[in-house]
């Protein structure tokens, strides 16, 4: 506290005459920081009342008539305060924020400082400072202020670059002891300092996000434990955040991730606006130039004020659910006109948890996205008896244009269409499917090679039954035929053959012997080999399991996967099965998991029994139409030569680029119908 009121007197200049208003109840932190450099300094303290606080106008009326000279306010107090009449005829000199995320700056000509602040309540209230100027993007949170120390790290507590996300972790005289009473807690959040060089110094980690500008200011990003997986990709809150905050006519936005029944997550968009001309589509839209297509809010949710607690922060519990997912209110709903339609919208309904969808609604507007796309495409399949290509629900993603493809489909078919998948009778060595086939050459091709594995690390903290976990493995290969299955050649010709099932032993390694600074370096590095380690497809087994104790309540389970027999979506359904098998054991249950009606050695023989013929040839002439002329070679501008024998050797090269240059690739990535894993 004594080096808290040092510097903000310093800082503030405070002197005697100064007039500060204190608005932070004595329950709250901040008032230390509104009460003691003002005593200290002989200054005065004036209390407005609490309705005032919360009227801007009001608040710049009392303001002025009270001569305060310093004011705190938290930040959805402060941002509407810029706004109000009369503001400039205050004699404030400064006017200090902090708490929320800061999304405005002041208006050119107010006759004050507006400074940001960050810190939490383990920090002394205040770590960073930064006064705000009048022009930019997002303001920062700034510098340490004297004698605080910050540092960001990635999960390994590894420093990140300039320019990269990273955990903040705080030093310095502000640090508080700990949690009393909360050994536990406090040795998980206060940790040693190894950067300082100072002995017995510590570290909290904040749990908040941010990046170092090139300038040496800190820009905050949001909370840790907002980052969300969705899609399975992690996606940080606060990014989406601080692009809608840039938005034209946004005054503040809030963004949640919200569970759905089938156990997915969509992101929810709460948004205070400037106009009432905007709306969910239009905020989409802006997004879109600024974030890839996974970062879009699915719904929108317009709102005349975000919700605060009694310390004047957004009240993100208090945020009303939205009535239903999609851009509600942004377009009118037209009812499907045709049966196919009809079809097609009850299928898009189930796919994406919705309670109703319009003939115009796009299905990545609504949340769709390609893994989904592909179980609509399935669904499709099976409910019309036609072939679709999944291009054609990227180019025509409106339920009217894709029962325009299945018509057009049901017309070109005459008599062509697929027979349904059922469960065959299947004894003895089976052909393999065409995208199995494409494996095994590629195999055949280059052997011993592990461009196709799928590796799969997940740590475990917490209590740990191993047998139970070895029952749940096994359960999860007796259920799925193809992680039984091996491949070889007979009579010239590639087949897949399905061993019976025995229980499985997963083996283990022990890292606790080791010392603890290098246990997580081991394990990375044995994670890396495994994630290496070639299958044999002849002898199998193609997936592989492995458990890793770093620790009594700390494991790495491995999972290791060719892609032969699995790809990226198999891997959400086997983690998700795992889960739920080891959760049913634990309690001595059943998981209930219902017997999978296929395998997928039944769509193999399907699909060879089918694409067979004239059927057959109509693919193979489409596509030799489309290919003609291609070139058998793509010559890329590489700055070295081609090399004579194809190799592995390689490396990742990271590269920040601006948000003008992120935002005019994704221009072109629209204007070529492409995203941005293909453009270089």
């Amino acid at each position: 506290l004594a080096n808290l009121v040092d510097w903000h007197l310093a800082a503030y200049r405070v002197v005697p005459e100064d007039r500060a208003s204190v608005v932070a109840g004595v329950g709250f932190d901040a008032s230390v920081w509104e009460i003691w450099p003002y005593l200290a300094a002989g200054a005065s303290l004036w209390f407005p009342p609490a309705e005032t606080v919360l009227a801007p106008d009001s608040l710049a009326a009392w303001l002025a008539a009270r001569s305060i000279s310093l004011c705190f306010l938290p930040t959805p107090l402060a941002e509407p305060l810029l706004d109000a009449a009369g503001l400039s005829t205050t004699r404030l000199r400064a006017l200090l924020t902090g708490g929320e995320r800061l999304h405005r700056r002041p208006d050119p000509g107010l006759p004050f400082a507006l400074v940001n602040h960050y810190g939490p309540t383990e920090a002394a209230v205040v770590a960073t400072a930064d006064p705000v100027a009048v022009e930019g993007g997002l303001p920062p949170i700034g510098r340490p202020i004297a004698t605080a120390r910050a540092y960001l790290a990635d999960r390994l507590a590894e420093p990140v670059g300039i320019g990269l996300v990273g955990e903040l972790y705080l030093g310095g005289a502000g640090l508080s002891r700990g949690y009393l009473g909360r050994a536990d807690l406090t040795a998980e959040r206060f940790v040693p300092d190894g950067w300082s060089g100072e002995a017995g110094a510590r570290l909290y980690r904040t749990g908040d996000l941010a990046r170092w500008r090139t300038d040496g200011r800190l820009e905050f990003l949001g909370r840790w434990d907002h980052q969300v997986k969705v899609r399975g990709l992690r996606i940080e809150l606060g990014e989406i955040e601080a692009a809608l905050a840039r938005l034209a006519g946004v005054r503040e936005a809030v963004v949640v991730a919200v569970p759905f029944a089938g156990g997915d997550e969509r992101l929810v968009a709460y948004v205070v606006a400037d106009s009432e001309e905007i709306s969910g589509r239009l905020l989409a839209e802006g997004l879109r130039e600024r974030l890839p297509e996974y970062m879009v809010p699915s719904a929108w949710v317009l709102l005349d004020g975000l919700p605060l607690t009694a310390n004047g922060k957004v009240d993100r519990k208090a945020l009303p659910a939205p009535e239903a997912l999609g851009l509600a209110g942004s377009t009118s709903y037209l009812a499907p006109r045709t049966t196919v339609e009809e079809v097609l919208a009850g299928i898009w309904e189930e796919v994406l948890e919705l309670e109703r969808v319009g003939a115009e609604d796009n299905f990545f507007e609504l949340g769709g996205h390609s893994l989904l796309a592909t179980q609509v495409m399935s669904r499709l399949r099976r409910a019309f008896g036609v072939e679709v290509a999944l291009r054609g629900l990227f180019e025509q993603p409106t339920v009217a244009g894709l029962a325009q493809l299945v018509e057009r489909a049901q017309r070109e078919a005459r008599g062509l269409a697929a027979p349904p998948l059922v469960r065959g009778e299947r004894q003895g060595p089976q052909p393999l499917s065409f995208a199995q086939q494409r494996l095994w050459f590629l195999d055949q091709l280059s052997p011993g090679g592990s461009a196709y594995n799928i590796p799969l690390a997940v740590r475990l903290e917490g209590p740990l039954s191993v047998p139970a976990l070895g029952e749940s493995f096994g359960e999860l290969i007796r259920r799925h035929e193809a992680l039984r299955t091996t491949f070889r050649m007979m009579e010239e010709e590639p087949v897949q053959e399905v061993s019976a099932w025995a229980p499985v032993a997963v083996p283990q390694i022990d890292l606790t012997s080791l010392p603890e600074e290098i246990r997580e370096r081991s394990a990375r590095s044995l994670i890396a080999a495994e994630s290496e380690r070639p299958f044999d497809l002849a002898k199998g087994p193609l997936l592989r399991v492995g458990l890793l104790r770093l620790a009594e309540r700390e494991h790495f389970a491995l999972v290791n996967l060719h892609h032969i027999v699995g790809d990226g979506w198999s891997m959400s359904v086997l983690v998700r099965e795992l889960t739920a098998l080891y959760g049913a054991r634990l309690l001595g249950e059943s998981a209930h998991l219902p017997e999978l009606p296929v395998q997928y050695g039944d769509f193999a023989g399907w699909q060879r029994s089918w694409l067979t013929g004239e059927v057959l040839e109509a693919e193979l002439s489409h596509w030799r139409e489309r290919l003609a002329g291609a070139p058998p070679l793509l010559e890329l501008p590489t700055d070295r030569p081609r090399p004579a024998v194809d190799g592995v050797s390689g490396a990742n090269l990271n590269v920040v680029v601006s948000e003008e240059q992120a935002a005019a690739l994704r221009r072109v990535c629209r204007r070529q119908g492409a995203t941005l894993f293909i453009v270089d």
